[in-house]
């Protein structure tokens, strides 16, 4: 029998948001092998219809899995509301998903149970987040928001930007009337943000990192199935995109905070 520990974690999106999560994986687990896969070419997904959605996903896990990969990280928001089924469904080996990470946190850190939750127009209006939220506990009321804007303003650089201030205080006054002390940042360019958020958001209430919290759950089923990498060796990154566009290398790299190597082209 292979060790299936020293197996790469592979993690997937439909673009590079997802390589919040990956950079979130090398802080919580640095010796962890990974392989990344953004599908740059078809981006975005969450305009096109569930069909689409979970064949482009199924094709993705299917490459993936000839890699041999020892867990699937869904860490598209959209793909994970539509089609982890079609992936549980292909997949021998766990699938993790960001949507039931960021739900599970979000349950342990919400003290009087009124949680919101920000995200894309496809991730809201899905409902995943509140229907994952009710499975774990009915007696959480969930508030959610859809914020259109955040992900081209995160893609063009304005981080700290004063039109990002106000149009986050914009779409966060609903939520934030609602007095939550939790939000689920429900989409993997908003960690990107977050500093932001949370000075608009006051001190009082607790951000869930969809990609910390990721992070923190692979760890714990890596832990629990001993398929944690127990070699302290330097670990292997691979990145796979169905096309290079425009900026891509600068905003992949200010998503995983570091230098984006060892980037390989896939052509379907």
């Amino acid at each position: 029998m292979p060790d299936r520990s020293r197996y790469p974690i592979g993690v997937f999106d439909s673009g590079i948001g997802g390589l919040t999560v990956v950079r979130a994986i090398m802080e919580r687990l640095p010796f962890e092998n990974i392989i990344y896969f953004g599908d740059t070419a078809r981006v975005p997904y969450g305009v096109k219809s569930p069909e689409t959605i979970t064949q482009y996903t199924s094709e993705i896990t299917q490459f993936l899995l000839k890699k041999d990969v020892k867990l699937l990280i869904i860490a598209c928001n959209t793909m994970a509301a539509v089609a982890y089924q079609a992936v549980q469904g292909l997949s021998p080996v766990s699938v993790l998903d960001v949507i039931d990470a960021g739900a599970r946190i979000a349950i342990a850190q919400t003290r009087k149970k009124i949680i919101g939750v920000i995200g894309t127009p496809a991730t809201i209006n899905s409902n995943a987040y509140a229907r994952a939220i009710h499975e774990h506990d009915s007696g959480i009321r969930v508030f959610s928001k859809a914020c259109p804007l955040f992900v081209p303003l995160v893609e063009e650089g304005w981080l700290n930007h004063p039109v990002t201030r106000l149009t986050a205080q914009e779409y966060l006054r609903p939520v934030l009337a609602e007095h939550i002390d939790t939000l689920v940042l429900g989409c993997t360019h908003y960690p990107l943000i977050k500093s932001l958020i949370q000075e608009v958001v006051g001190s009082e209430i607790c951000l869930v990192d969809s990609a910390d919290a990721m992070a923190e759950i692979t760890a714990q089923l890596l832990s629990r199935t001993h398929l944690g990498n127990a070699e302290r060796t330097p670990p292997e990154y691979r990145f796979y995109v169905t096309d290079v566009p425009y900026h891509f290398q600068t905003i992949g790299e200010s998503f995983l905070g570091r230098t984006l190597s060892h980037v390989e082209v896939v052509k379907w």
